[in-house]
């Protein structure tokens, strides 16, 4: 995901490597507020399964850094359901922050916060416009607050920032030493703790600290040759060159630049490579639903259903609305045997995102299974169930329509059961036209 974006502090600090993190922007939203297990109003079910539909679109949107389809996607489940605050107009808030839409932005946070209190996901963003705005008295209020339990690794160093501009520089100094603690690598922070000391007139102080942003800031830039260079050999074939390079990136205590790392070796197909360095990305992040993902999307492709089962379970539940997620959970369960929980999983991501075909796929063939046990166990209803809903998702196919008349002949409603059987004889014969 795009930074974030930057306060301007010379064109020598970059905000790239820092906000790296914050894929999880699109991914933390309301859970990360700790809203993933929030009572749902009662409304019908049509108006629930269309705002499902919107914030899972609009999640989506957010990930890929689409943030004007996201605000959209948002702002039609807020249309259908307007008690969605935490789910539907926080990340509206974050779209149109990172849309350069402050005013806006401003407004839907500010709404949230009426709803649901001074929380820091919150507070960290208005803190940020006002920074925007060069109200640092407000700045300082709001990420005072937010810094207390931080919800991003960068919100000292807004602070810190905040205390800058004001000239109070003792505390300036306090909160960028604690981004320094909290990310070394940070090369921002280090770049404004120079420049607190050199209007301290600490210069030896100074010079150090300056070095050291650009140390770095050099560092981020051999990393990105690196990168560059691993992909290229991994492109030739050059597997034994490739690993000497790429292993170079890995940093044990960098889930970035691990997710980098693994990412890479995914892509050019060799996973058992990439299981080291995801699954170091996931210890160090246990709270970012995209590196859960990652590690189990590598053991899923390798086959190691049971290995990828935890992390999405740890994330779902936190992020139980994320389609990605969910997708993967009921293809991972169904791998597993586990039907009936991948049934549940694969119907709420449909619901998230109905047009994703590979998942209706999925959810037919999970109940074609589920239908089948319900009618070995004479439960004709529940597979009567499965079975229609098995037609509505690929109407073309006889094969509901044949265990639907089978299911009908067995229980004496013959006039359902030549029903059934002609429209598979019927589908059946138009399948045979085109093939």
């Amino acid at each position: 995901m795009r930074a974030p974006r930057k306060i301007d502090v010379g064109s020598s600090v970059s905000a790239k490597r820092v906000h790296g993190m914050l894929v999880a922007v699109a991914f933390l939203l309301a859970a990360s507020l700790g809203w993933a297990n929030a009572q749902e109003p009662a409304v019908s079910s049509s108006v629930t399964d269309s705002a499902e539909t919107h914030v899972g679109r609009g999640y989506d949107a957010l990930k890929q850094d689409r943030y004007d389809e996201a605000a959209s996607e948002f702002r039609a489940a807020l249309a259908l359901d307007s008690s969605l605050i935490e789910r539907a107009r926080f990340p509206l808030a974050v779209a149109l922050f990172e849309s350069h839409k402050s005013d806006e932005a401003r407004k839907e946070f500010e709404t949230v916060r009426q709803e649901v209190g001074g929380h820091p996901n919150v507070l960290y963003y208005l803190g940020r416009l006002d920074l925007d705005d060069h109200k640092f008295d407000a700045a300082i209020q709001d990420l005072k607050q937010a810094v207390i339990k931080p919800p991003f690794p960068d919100t000292a160093y807004y602070l810190g920032f905040a205390y800058f501009k004001q000239g109070r520089l003792v505390y300036a100094e306090r909160w960028l030493k604690e981004a320094v603690r909290v990310d070394p690598k940070d090369s921002r922070a280090q770049y404004q703790l120079g420049l607190v000391y050199r209007r301290q007139g600490r210069a030896a102080e100074a010079k150090k600290a300056l070095a050291l942003s650009e140390q770095l800031r050099q560092g981020d830039a051999h990393a990105s040759q690196l990168r560059l260079d691993c992909r290229q050999k991994l492109d030739q074939g050059l597997t034994a060159e490739a690993r000497a390079v790429c292993d170079q990136l890995y940093d044990p205590d960098d889930a970035e630049r691990l997710t980098e790392l693994g990412t890479i070796y995914a892509q050019h197909g060799n996973l058992e490579a990439a299981l080291k360095p995801l699954r170091r990305a996931a210890e160090l992040a246990p709270k970012s639903p995209q590196m859960q993902y990652n590690l189990a999307l590598a053991y899923f492709q390798l086959n190691q259903f049971t290995d990828a089962r935890p992390p999405l379970e740890t994330a779902l539940k936190r992020w139980p609305d994320l389609f990605q997620l969910n997708a993967l959970y009921g293809a991972v369960l169904l791998k597993l045997g586990e039907d009936a929980a991948a049934y549940q999983a694969l119907r709420h991501a449909h619901d998230l995102n109905p047009q994703d075909s590979g998942v209706v796929d999925l959810l037919y063939f999970s109940n074609l299974g589920l239908a089948q046990k319900s009618k070995d166990a004479a439960q004709y209803s529940d597979a009567l169930h499965h079975l229609e809903e098995a037609a509505k998702l690929r109407p073309v196919e006889p094969t509901p329509h044949q265990r639907m008349a089978d299911i009908y002949a067995l229980t004496a409603r013959e006039s359902q059961a030549t029903a059934e059987q002609q429209e598979a004889d019927r589908l059946a014969k138009n399948l045979e036209k085109h093939d």
